[in-house]
C-alpha cells in the first residue's frame, strides 16, 4: 500500500541534502559535467551533418557513438569500482574530451572523411565517463540515512532532467553565433572540468569506496543473474526507457497529423515539467512501503497514462496526459537507483547504478527505433498502446515475481539467495 507515513518528526528537507558535509562541490561538478551529455551529442549530430552534408553519415556516426557509450557503460563503471574515481575518472574524461576536441576540429570545416568521423565517434562513445553513477554512489556514502538518500536521489534526478532541458537551448545559442563544432568543443571542456572537480572533491575517498568479499581480487564485475532485486530494477527501467523513447516520436506524429508540428516542444516540455514536479514530490514523502513494492506501481502508472494519451481527442488533452505520465518518470528512476544501491555492497555501487542507467538509455534508443517502424503502418492510438506495453508488462512481471517470493519467503532472520552483495 503506497501511503505516506504520519511520522511525528519533520522529514529532512532538500536543503538538508545540500547541507550534507562535502556534498555541494561534487554535486555541482557532476552536474556541470553532465551538462555536456546534453550539449555534446546534439552539437555532434549538427557538426557531422554540416561537415559531411549527409544525414545518413551523421545518423550512422551518432548510432556508433550511442552504441559504444551504452554497451560499455557497465565496463567503465567496473573500472571505477575496482580502482576508485580518483584514479579512473580524470584519464577517462580526459580521453573523452580529447576525442571530442579532435572531432570538433575535424568538423569545423566541411570535407572530413566519413570513415574517420565514424571511428572517432565510436572511440569517444566508448570513453564516456559515468558521472551519474559515480555521483549516485557518492550520495550513498555521504548520506547514510535512507530517507535522506531518497531525497538526494530525487534532487539529483530532477537537476539532471533540468540539465537536459537546458542543453538544447544552449546549443541553439551556440549555432546561432558560430559553427556546431563549437558546441562539441564546449561539451569537451564541460565534461573534463566537471569530472576533474568531482574526482578531486574531498568527498571522494582516495581508495575505492568498498571492500570486496574475502578472496575476491579488486571489485569483481557485477552479474545481474544472481541479484533478483537489481535485475528487476533494470528490467522495469528498460521498460520505462522504451516507453519514453517511443513517446518522443509519437508526439511528433500526433502534432503533425493535427498540422501543429510546432507544438511538439510544448508537449515534451510538459513531460519534463511533470517529471520535475513528480520527482520533488516523491522524494519529499515518507513511504511506508519498500522501494521494491513501489517500483512496479509507479511504472504501471506511467504506462497507463501513455495508454490514455493515445486516445486524446485534442492537443491540450495529450499535453495534460503526457504531463501526468511525467509525474512518474523521476519517481521510477529514483526508486530503481535506490534498489540498485540496496542490492549490492559498497564495492559495486557504481556498477549497479550504471546497469540501471544503461537499461534506461538502451530502452530509450530501442523504443525510438521500434516506433519508427510502426508509426506509418499502424493507427496512432495502437502505437501509443504498444509503446505503453513495456512499462505495464515489466511492472506486472516484477509485481508477480515479488508476490511469489513473499509466498515462498524463508522465516524471519533467514537470508535468501539475493542478499546484499550477491553475484
Amino acid at each position: 500500500m503506497l501511503t505516506s507515513s504520519p511520522a511525528p518528526s519533520r522529514a529532512p528537507s532538500y536543503a538538508a541534502v545540500l547541507r550534507t558535509p562535502h556534498a555541494a562541490r561534487p554535486f555541482a561538478a557532476a552536474l556541470l559535467g553532465r551538462l555536456s551529455y546534453g550539449i555534446a551529442p546534439l552539437s555532434l549530430l549538427l557538426a557531422l551533418k554540416a561537415a559531411t552534408g549527409s544525414y545518413s553519415v551523421a545518423g550512422g556516426a551518432m548510432a556508433l557513438f550511442g552504441v559504444a557509450s551504452v554497451s560499455l557503460s557497465p565496463a567503465r563503471a567496473a573500472l571505477i569500482d575496482r580502482y576508485g574515481p580518483r584514479r579512473v575518472l580524470p584519464p577517462m574524461a580526459g580521453l573523452y574530451a580529447a576525442l571530442l576536441a579532435v572531432i570538433a576540429l575535424a568538423t569545423w570545416n566541411p570535407g572530413a572523411p566519413a570513415l574517420l568521423l565514424g571511428g572517432l565517434s565510436t572511440a569517444a562513445g566508448a570513453c564516456t565517463p559515468p558521472l551519474g553513477p559515480v555521483m549516485r554512489a557518492l550520495w550513498s556514502s555521504l548520506v547514510p540515512d535512507r530517507e535522506l538518500l531518497q531525497r538526494a536521489y530525487s534532487l539529483d534526478g530532477v537537476a539532471e532532467e533540468l540539465m537536459y532541458v537546458t542543453a538544447p537551448l544552449l546549443v541553439g545559442i551556440v549555432v546561432t553565433f558560430t559553427v556546431p563544432a563549437a558546441g562539441v568543443l564546449a561539451g569537451a571542456v564541460l565534461v573534463f572540468v566537471g569530472a576533474a572537480g568531482l574526482a578531486t572533491s574531498p568527498a571522494v575517498p582516495r581508495a575505492r569506496t568498498g571492500q570486496p568479499r574475502a578472496g575476491a581480487p579488486g571489485a569483481p564485475r557485477l552479474r545481474l543473474h544472481g541479484i533478483v532485486d537489481l535485475r528487476n530494477a533494470v528490467l522495469v527501467t528498460a521498460g520505462v526507457g522504451l516507453c519514453l523513447g517511443a513517446l518522443d516520436l509519437l508526439v511528433v506524429a500526433f502534432t503533425e497529423r493535427l498540422h501543429q508540428a510546432a507544438a511538439v516542444s510544448w508537449v515534451l516540455a510538459a513531460l519534463s515539467a511533470g517529471s520535475a514536479v513528480g520527482g520533488l514530490a516523491y522524494g519529499a514523502v515518507r513511504w511506508r512501503s519498500s522501494s521494491r513494492a513501489r517500483l512496479p506501481v509507479v511504472a504501471a502508472a506511467l504506462g497507463a497514462a501513455l495508454l490514455a494519451a493515445g486516445i486524446s481527442p485534442h492537443l491540450y488533452v495529450l499535453a495534460a496526459l503526457v504531463a501526468v505520465a511525467g509525474l512518474f518518470v523521476a519517481p521510477a528512476l529514483t526508486t530503481a537507483y535506490l534498489i540498485a544501491d540496496e542490492s549490492v555492497d559498497a564495492a559495486r555501487r557504481t556498477q549497479a547504478g550504471a546497469w540501471v542507467n544503461t537499461a534506461f538509455n538502451a530502452g530509450s534508443a530501442g523504443g525510438t527505433a521500434a516506433v519508427g517502424l510502426m508509426v506509418d503502418r499502424l493507427p496512432l492510438a495502437l502505437c501509443f498502446a504498444l509503446a505503453a506495453a513495456p512499462a505495464l508488462l515489466c511492472a506486472a512481471a516484477v509485481a508477480r515475481g515479488g508476490a511469489r517470493r513473499r509466498r515462498t519467503a524463508k522465516p524471519s532472520g533467514a537470508k535468501g539467495p539475493d542478499a546484499v552483495g550477491g553475484v
